[in-house]
Parts: C-alpha cells; structure tokens; sequence
C-alpha cells in the first residue's frame, strides 16, 4: 500500500502511478482498522482496483500441534486478515503454507488442510469466509513447493494457488527464462482453479543460492524476465493479477510496462476479444 496515512491517499497514490491492484501488506503486523478497510474497498471500487491481502508471516497453518500460543496467534491472524478481505471486498488472503518440521511431506500436508478446515468453520460463523490463497514459497527442501501448492488446493474447495515466480525460479535454479515453464505452473494452477477466478501472481527479480530465495532484487539485476511470463499468460482466458514484490517503484513500473507490452501484442494478433487483465501493483 503506497500510504498509510488515508484510503484516500493509498487510492490518489495508486491511480496516480496507473496500477490497477494491490495487496495490503501485514506481513509484519496489522496497521488498518476496519473503517479504515471499508472506505479503502469503497474507493478501490470506483477506481477499478483490485485489492488482496497478504496475511502475517506467522499466520501459517500446518502447525504439529493444534494448540498452544503459536497456533492460537496464526488463527486470529488468519481470521482478523479475512476480517480486512471482507471490509474491504478484497481477495485472496494470501497465507503460506507453514514447514515441515521434521514430518513427511504427506504428514506436514495432512495438518494444512485438516487445519484450514477449522479455520474455514470459524471464518464461515462470522461471516468472513473469503477466498484464501497458499503462496509457492522459495526454499527447495521446506513445504511450499509448487505441487504443494496445488494439492492443498485440490483438497480444499475455497484455496487458491498463489504463484510466486521469483520463489520458483529460486527452487528451480533459475530455469524460468523462457516462457514454457510459465506456462506450466501457469496451466497446473488452471487445473485447479474455480473458473471465475483470477490467477493470483507475485512477482520480483530474485537472488538464490542452493535453489534457495536469498533476497528480492531490483528488477534487471537478476535473471527472471517478465516477458516470458506475459508471453504464456497469451495461451489462457483465465485474467491475471500480478503483484510486484519489487523494492523499487522503478522495478514495478518495469514489470507492468512488460506485462502491458505482451498484452497488446496479444491483443494485436488476436481476432477475438480477450477477457484478460494483467494488473500489476507494488506491493511496500
């Protein structure tokens, strides 16, 4: 959110810029209260702004224990982050889909979906059953991995996957420099989501060791590259959301100028009307 000082600025800042989204940034702690949501949902309404929220980084389910102080905070950061979709009419809740922990990979599953299940019953008696969304996370040998992604998707009904492509040129080594591995992530995401629903995309340029996230760069700076990505999104209907996780504006604007780029060309080439949107917001 570009400023914390008034919705009102926050949408001024945005429409100034030209994005056309944006995820409200908890990760390290709530800022926003409800009004404050509500009239930020109002405005982003009338701007055509499409709003998500990103939840704490604590608030993780997959816990060894459902119980305990850990878990009781990751549940209230989880339902009070549905509290803010639902103000403020935004989604998904962005979550990550918490660690292994010395289980099977099968076992630390098992716990994320049986624990969302629980959260969802709570989220559904206050009415703030939003869409969630697990984020692809950017360490190779921890939970996360792009199948995780997809199977903790497939075995809930109201989870969407979230693609972050720096974490997954990250675990791959940096093999996402031509558009056909987009594309599959891209089309395994598809397979799983409900058909009105948008792909729900982070992007940055990345530093990795040991197929291991290191630090988000500024854009240029690494080796993941846009255009590929707006290049496979040509091959699907479904619209697109992206958020730039950049630590530069200059970066951002750098994505969405490469996104919109293969847009047009789609576009240009295409004898039929395309329904999709790449919105491209930064993300602070």
């Amino acid at each position: 959110m570009p400023s914390q000082e008034s919705p009102e600025a926050a949408v001024e800042a945005l429409v100034e810029r030209g994005y056309d989204a944006c995820e409200i940034d908890f990760e390290r702690g709530f800022w926003m209260d409800y009004p404050w949501a509500e009239r930020l949902g109002e405005l982003a309404r009338e701007h055509d702004i499409a709003l998500s929220v990103h939840a704490p980084l604590f608030g993780f389910m997959g816990h060894v224990e459902a119980s305990g102080r850990k878990f009781a905070s990751a549940v209230g950061a989880l339902d009070r982050s549905a509290g803010i979709a639902a103000a403020s009419g935004a989604a998904p809740v962005v979550f990550h889909p918490g660690f292994l922990l010395e289980r099977t990979r099968e076992a630390a599953l098992d716990a994320v979906v049986e624990q969302l299940a629980g959260l969802r019953e709570r989220l559904e008696g206050k009415g703030r059953a939003v869409p969630f969304g697990v984020e692809v996370m950017g360490r190779v040998r921890d939970l996360g991995s792009l199948d995780d992604v997809i199977e903790i998707t497939r075995r809930t009904s109201w989870v969407r996957p979230v693609l972050d492509f720096a974490h997954l040129h990250a675990t791959s080594d940096g093999a996402y420099v031509e558009s056909d591995p987009f594309a599959a992530a891209l089309e395994a995401a598809d397979a799983v989501l409900e058909p009105d629903a948008p792909f729900h995309i982070h992007f940055s340029d990345i530093a990795f060791a040991n197929r291991n996230e290191t630090k988000h760069l500024p854009y240029g700076e690494g080796t993941l590259r846009a255009e590929p990505l707006g290049e496979a999104l040509r091959a699907f209907e479904r619209p697109a959301t992206v958020i730039s996780e950049s630590p530069d504006e200059r970066s951002s604007e750098a994505i969405r100028a490469a996104l919109s780029s293969a847009d047009a060309t789609a576009s240009a080439s295409s004898s039929r009307p395309r329904s999709r949107r790449n919105s491209t917001s930064s993300r602070r």
